[in-house]
C-alpha cells in the first residue's frame, strides 16, 4: 500500500492493481502479482486478465510462507511474461531488502533478467520511471 500510493502520486496515467489475474499470451503462464503497473489506456474492463505485455512493472512482497515462489518462481517467469521491471520487497527480518530486477532479454540460459540491484530497507530506490521511499517499509516479526 505505502508503495502503491508513491507510484500512484509519480504516474497520473498509470493503473495500479492489486492481486489481479496476468496472463501471457505468448507463453500461457498466469501470476496474480501483488502489485503491478500499467499505463490506464491499456486496462480493459471486459478481459478476465491482463495482458503481462501492457505492464510496466510488477512488485511482489516475499510471503512469510513461500518466499521461494517470489523470489525465484516469479523472478524465472515474469522476464518470459514480457515483465521489462520487477522489484521483490523481502520483509523477512533477516532481509529487509528491496531487489529491483530489470533488463530481460535472451541468452544462453533462456530470457532472463540481466540486471538487478539490491537495496535496504531505508533506501531511496530508483525502480524504472519511479523513485521509492523505502523508510516506512515494515518487516515480519521476528516470532513469525
Amino acid at each position: 500500500m505505502r508503495l502503491r500510493r508513491q507510484i500512484e502520486a509519480q504516474t497520473l496515467d498509470a493503473a495500479t492493481l492489486s492481486a489481479t489475474n496476468m496472463g501471457d499470451p505468448v507463453t500461457g503462464l498466469t501470476k496474480i502479482p501483488d502489485l503491478l503497473v500499467m499505463a490506464e489506456e491499456d486496462t480493459d474492463d471486459t478481459a478476465k486478465a491482463v495482458n503481462s505485455r501492457d505492464v510496466q512493472m510488477v512488485l511482489e512482497v516475499v510471503a512469510r510462507t513461500n518466499p521461494l515462489t517470489d523470489i525465484r518462481d516469479k523472478l524465472h517467469d515474469y522476464p518470459r511474461m514480457g515483465i521489462p521491471l520487477y522489484v521483490v520487497v523481502d520483509p523477512r527480518k533477516d532481509k529487509e531488502t528491496v531487489t529491483v530486477h530489470s533488463d530481460p532479454s535472451a541468452g544462453p540460459d533462456g530470457i532472463r533478467f540481466r540486471k538487478a540491484v539490491p537495496y535496504a530497507f531505508g533506501d531511496t530506490v530508483i525502480a524504472g520511471r519511479w523513485t521509492l521511499d523505502t523508510s516506512s517499509l515494515k518487516s515480519y516479526p521476528a516470532d513469525w
